[in-house]
């Protein structure tokens, strides 16, 4: 009994460190455009966005240390790069990003309180949550995750149930490609390799077991974790389709978020609402804060001061950067993202194939093709007005 509760807990854990506002945000919005096709582009989205990051958690659970382990085969100061690289994005980017989503979606609408103020009370608790990391893993696990879960569970069970099974006809016109591309944009391999880590210390901290047990537990957790994401998917995407008649075509993907919940909650439904968007994503940001101060701690020796600083450095970053508009942030953290995410997946696959197949030579050679195939996009994505045919022709593209 004792095995199968520390399973659900860290499982649901890593539910709620996966589930981020865009993993809210984007399934509606293609269940709502694909129609009959609803059940394709659930799969689609699966892939990306559930399939490879489980993948990493795979890899996490056979390393057993930190994003560091995951290219050493390439070479440290390689890996130490990658790795800085990573951390640097996520707590600068995407951790503030959290709160300014939070504000725009959930406190705006129902308060009248300025950003600063939303995102010092937001940051002054993920600080007070990530100095207290023996207790992160049971607080997400036992207490917000069934919170996020339930109030999905009900807006989805009350659509699907109350709604006839009717579909309205697809407007996407690959819908397979075009939800695996969707997929792509949460981003989650990235957060595969961040809030593994965070699970890893959690484990060790709390159990004492062999490096079997945890390898067990922590790719048990990982398949359960993904199937209940591939189900939240799921039941937003149909609840999405079973409304299509409800809701005007181009209406945007936060806007029919919040309709669902209104529609399947009446007028509670904005504080419901505000309640979800919130939960989903501050267990994020923690997820970010705890993951970079563990990987910092980790480099220096263990030191607790060396945590305590990153915490409090993340936070502050988080505070300030979260005055941006969500956009805005989503602008600038683009190139960084198109650059790194193809590194990111093939190290998770690379570190889930037999060792056999996975030296370091073909660490280094697969790598270093990723990197020089990520080059256009990561230019590309730059705006910077060049014609960048050149480039694609010099590494084979045409």
């Amino acid at each position: 009994m004792r095995r199968l509760r520390v399973l659900l807990v860290t499982a649901f854990a890593l539910f709620s460190l996966f589930f981020g506002a865009g993993n809210l945000i984007l399934p509606p919005q293609l269940g709502f455009k694909a129609g009959t096709d609803w059940w394709i582009v659930a799969l689609g989205f699966a892939l990306s966005a559930v399939f490879i990051p489980i993948l990493g958690i795979r890899a996490h659970a056979r390393l057993q240390g930190t994003m560091f382990d995951f290219a050493t085969k390439v070479s440290p100061g390689f890996s130490l790069v990658y790795c800085f690289v990573v951390y640097a994005i996520s707590i600068s980017l995407p951790s503030p990003r959290t709160a300014s989503v939070t504000h725009e979606m959930a406190i705006a609408p129902l308060f009248d309180i300025n950003p600063l103020s939303t995102s010092f009370i937001y940051f002054a608790l993920v600080l007070i949550f990530a100095l207290n990391r023996n207790k992160i893993l049971d607080i997400i696990g036992k207490l917000m995750t069934p919170a996020i879960l339930i109030i999905l569970l009900v807006i989805i069970g009350i659509v699907t149930f109350t709604e006839p099974f009717d579909f309205g006809a697809s407007t996407i016109e690959s819908p397979l490609s075009y939800a695996i591309l969707e997929g792509y944009q949460t981003f989650d391999a990235i957060g595969a390799v961040v809030v593994g880590g965070v699970i890893i210390v959690s484990i060790n901290l709390k159990n004492n077991q062999t490096y079997e047990q945890k390898k067990r537990l922590i790719a048990n957790a990982g398949w359960l974790a993904g199937i209940t994401l591939f189900m939240v998917y799921t039941g937003l995407m149909l609840s999405a389709g079973l409304l299509h008649s409800s809701f005007p075509p181009d209406i945007s993907r936060t806007d029919l978020l919040q309709q669902i919940s209104l529609f399947a909650l009446g007028n509670t439904g904005k504080g419901i609402f505000a309640v979800l968007v919130g939960l989903a994503c501050f267990t994020t940001a923690v997820g970010i804060v705890t993951g970079t101060a563990d990987f910092v701690k980790s480099r220096f020796a263990d030191s607790r001061k060396a945590y305590v600083i990153t915490v409090i450095i993340g936070s502050l970053l988080g505070v300030l950067m979260g005055q941006l508009e969500v956009g805005y942030i989503i602008d600038v953290a683009l190139p960084a993202l198109m650059f790194i995410y193809p590194i990111t997946i093939v190290l998770i696959v690379l570190n889930v194939l037999p060792e056999k197949w996975t030296s370091e030579l073909v660490f280094k050679a697969v790598v270093g093709v990723t990197i020089l195939f990520s080059i256009p996009d990561f230019l590309q994505s730059l705006n910077l007005g060049y014609d960048l045919s050149a480039v694609n022709n010099l590494i084979l593209f045409s």
